[in-house]
């Protein structure tokens, strides 16, 4: 059954720069993409609006999805705890995937990156749950702000994000 997508609103220094929509594997991957859509809707309270893209690296990723501490060392699921590598039946094969971050096997929360190319060395190790439908642009413009170290040049922040 289809879905309906996942959009984020984004802005860079405090301008809005227009939107990312992705398209979740549901069939493929349920609990992963509940989540990440739940989140986006801010079902439990609490999600992605407001959050900010806190490492972004050119020609590898853009993350984001940490809820909590807004560094890379924090988050948490829909669910509330941890959860389960679903399974690893996609690839990181190209730029504009959508995959979970995270500590090592099996410690999924609300992180998530989007790959700027292909990164066949995170296969088996991250899920891949989603790919980006519109606003390939906007990633460019986000991928513009990353830097050697991840560290972001200017604030790249998730404005509103809901479903379409």
């Amino acid at each position: 059954m289809h879905q309906p997508n996942v959009f984020f609103d984004i802005a860079i220094d405090k301008i809005p720069r227009g939107r990312l929509v992705f398209r979740l594997y549901d069939d493929d991957v349920p609990k992963t993409s509940d989540n990440f859509r739940s989140l986006a809707l801010h079902t439990s309270g609490y999600g992605y609006r407001g959050s900010v893209l806190h490492r972004i690296i050119p020609l590898f990723m853009a993350q984001g999805g940490d809820i909590t501490k807004h560094n890379g060392c924090g988050g948490r699921s829909s669910f509330g705890h941890r959860f389960a590598d679903e399974n690893f039946k996609y690839t990181h094969s190209r730029a504009g995937l959508l995959s979970m971050a995270n500590q090592g096997p099996n410690t999924n929360t609300s992180g998530f990156f989007i790959t700027l190319k292909p990164a066949p060395h995170l296969d088996g190790k991250h899920v891949v749950f989603g790919e980006l439908v519109e606003g390939h642009g906007i990633l460019k413009l986000i991928e513009a702000q990353g830097t050697e170290s991840g560290t972001p040049r200017a604030q790249v922040i998730i404005l509103n994000s809901g479903t379409v």
